[in-house]
């Protein structure tokens, strides 16, 4: 193996390199990392699926844990998922354990024994989650200010998944409570797919003038192909008869959908593993695992899947319907591809034209090299809050003037006024100058240790399933509600559970098997819409075909997509009547159509539901009014749905009115709606 970056390794990492690995060389993006990294520079590492991101970051820091002699728990580790901390533990100990160094995994699944003795002798490289982090500094059997007190450099893992959403907020926080207790500022090197964004991304990690590393793109050969084959067991049949040998990992975007195409599966005769987030984790580990040793078989997952969990090689990526963001297509496009010779490719089914659409638009803006940029959600105030409440659990007590130096630099040190209203509400108590958590958050959030107070997401109302002593992992509550006295049959693991026994007061729900159809419910639903994607989904009917290789039914049902609406236009939007029913056509996306229908005021029909594609209008609207309407700044404040504001945690730790403007802020696309209101409006008829 040349020098080069390599030669600036530790000697003894550069023989069990080329020794006991018997590496031939490293990849690109792990020969650009280590320079600025062995330097002390906070990085970014930009690489597609399966491309060397955990080694590339974790080799220079290793390299510096020998030349700088760190001793204790220096690298910090952090995953977005618990199953993607199990699935490093063998790799990461590999690595250190060539050179006598040990690493260690933190969260809820870990036996209490192996934590406490990790708190008695912390490792050299902690692999954890944000919430477990958060654990440790407020848990009173973890000596927070040892076992941190040599924390030199963090490591984020898929740092997208953290910096779009609360979760990344809650990140920012707690690493800066663990300077301060190192008493140092921390190197931060964060991993991630490709960006729209890299360097305020950057920003986001730490130093704005860290170093970005990217590999090449998606640099192998690629094909994307797309079918049409209206229903899940349309799905079904395809796989199972285009596809058998193959080892093919299938993406759906509901844990309900995973469950229904495994059973159609099986019913193909398909060898079928199953993986979700609320399958139990030991069911899904026997899957995942038994999927990465097989052949000819398929696992059905929903993006669990998406985030690096090695399930071996696949020879094909097939996705039902279409996920809401070139990034998500990207990332699973990406698991494919890893052997030598193979090619990275994805087919789409789509169950649905409107389906077929979306997918079309994503590979159309793939095609175009275009990617979301990532963006933190705006005015963090409820977790300020949190941020606050945590403080006082990890110190006992904090300064009412001093508690924001915790969190310099988070982002979350600005919210003026919150200690005043927390004080007010109950929640902070104060003696001498000194916050402390007050009875009011006592009762509220002081079940469980605080558990609910650590984590800044929501669980839903789930009930747990088992079979005898076997936890087989569970269902939202609305899974037992039927149309008649029967017993409801449960559809978990993609097969049928009879219920025999509920507890609601534990939340415990008991089963056994049986062969009778099953149905389960999960609530919640994904990302809305983007203006980007609706306006390639507006351009793919306009004409632009994208890289993707269409089927004859897709081909087909995209002629007959181009023909229903002949009338879209590349550069207006369409007010578009049929049957006495009016809808103005904006492409526009979820959130910027919400607002417009908002700004149209009685325009706009109330009964008719508005989608990211349109807006509905009332009988009788016209052209002439619709313009007119649109150059009119309307008065207030878009109204906010109460559902959403109670749905927002720790909104009870904020006034009402701020409470709503966080709410207000995150549910708004300013330029989505400008763009539309800017663009000419043209009238077409269906």
């Amino acid at each position: 193996m040349g020098l080069g970056a390599f030669g600036l390794l530790h000697p003894a990492l550069q023989h069990h390199i080329a020794g006991s690995l018997g590496w031939q060389s490293l990849r690109p993006l792990q020969e650009r990392a280590i320079e600025p990294i062995v330097a002390g520079r906070d990085a970014l590492l930009l690489a597609p699926t399966a491309g060397g991101k955990t080694e590339a970051g974790v080799l220079p820091l290793t390299s510096r844990m020998l030349s700088e002699s760190w001793e204790g728990l220096s690298v910090v580790y952090v995953s977005p998922l618990r199953a993607l901390a199990n699935n490093l533990e063998p790799r990461l100990s590999e690595l250190l354990g060539f050179v006598g160094r040990e690493i260690g995994v933190w969260h809820g699944d870990v036996p209490d024994g192996r934590r406490r003795a990790m708190v008695h002798e912390p490792p050299d490289l902690l692999v954890t989650t944000p919430e477990s982090l958060e654990v440790m500094l407020t848990s009173k059997r973890v000596d927070h200010r040892r076992v941190f007190a040599d924390v030199r450099a963090i490591v984020i893992d898929e740092i997208h998944a953290f910096a779009g959403d609360d979760r990344g907020w809650h990140l920012r926080a707690v690493l800066s409570r663990i300077e301060r207790v190192a008493g140092r500022r921390v190197q931060r090197i964060g991993l991630s797919a490709t960006v729209g964004n890299p360097r305020p991304l950057m920003t986001w990690i730490g130093d704005a003038q860290g170093a970005i590393v990217e590999a090449a793109g998606l640099d192998r050969s690629v094909e994307v192909r797309a079918d049409h084959v209206g229903s899940l067991s349309g799905a079904a049949k395809v796989m199972a008869a285009l596809h058998r040998g193959e080892k093919r990992l299938a993406f759906c975007d509901s844990r309900s959908e995973v469950e229904e195409l495994a059973v159609a599966l099986r019913g193909e005769g398909v060898q079928t593993y199953v993986s979700h987030s609320s399958i139990s984790r030991d069911e899904r580990r026997q899957a995942e695992e038994a999927f990465a040793q097989g052949e000819d078989c398929v696992i059905v997952a929903t993006s669990t899947l998406e985030l690096g969990i090695d399930v071996g090689d696949l020879d094909r990526v097939i996705q039902i319907d279409a996920p809401a963001t070139v990034a998500s297509f990207l990332q699973r496009l990406g698991r494919s591809g890893r052997r030598a010779a193979s090619q990275a490719n994805a087919l789409f089914l789509s169950t649905r034209p409107e389906h077929l659409l979306r997918a079309l638009a994503l590979d159309l803006l793939r095609g175009r090299g275009f990617v979301e940029p990532v963006v933190p959600p705006p005015n963090p105030r409820h977790i300020a809050a949190q941020q606050l409440l945590a403080l006082c659990l990890q110190e006992g007590a904090v300064g009412r003037a001093t508690w924001r130096e915790w969190l310099a630099g988070s982002g979350l040190a600005e919210a003026e006024g919150l200690s005043e209203h927390m004080l007010t509400r109950g929640l902070l108590a104060e003696d001498g100058g000194l916050l402390m958590v007050g009875p009011e958050a006592e009762t509220h959030y002081g079940r469980r240790n605080f558990l609910e107070l650590l984590s800044v997401f929501t669980s839903p109302p789930l009930v747990e399933v088992r079979h005898g002593r076997a936890h087989l992992g569970q269902v939202h509550e609305s899974s037992f509600i039927t149309r008649d006295e029967r017993p409801p049959v449960l559809l978990l693991g993609g097969r049928s559970w009879k219920l025999v026994e509920l507890d609601w007061r534990r939340r415990l729900a008991y089963v056994v098997p049986v062969g009778d159809p099953g149905r389960s419910r999960w609530r919640g639903s994904g990302p809305p819409l983007s203006f980007a994607v609706c306006r390639a989904m507006r351009d793919v009917l306009c004409g632009d075909d994208p890289p993707a290789l269409l089927s004859s039914r897709a081909g087909g049902e995209l002629a007959s997509l181009r023909s229903e609406y002949e009338w879209a236009s590349r550069t207006s939007t369409s007010l578009v009547k049929s049957d006495g029913r009016a809808r103005w056509w904006t492409f526009a996306g979820t959130l910027a159509n919400h607002e417009l229908r908002w700004r149209l005021g009685p325009l706009a029909d109330g009964s008719r539901g508005t989608d990211e594609l349109s807006v509905p209008l009332r009988e009788g609207a016209t052209l002439p009014a619709l313009r007119d309407r649109l150059g009119v700044e309307t008065d207030g404040e878009l109204p906010i749905d109460l559902a959403a504001v109670e749905e927002l945690k720790f909104a009870e730790c904020l006034p009402p009115a701020v409470a709503e403007s966080v709410v207000r802020e995150r549910v708004v696309d300013g330029p989505a709606v400008a763009a539309c209101r800017a663009e000419p409006v043209q009238l077409a008829s269906q």
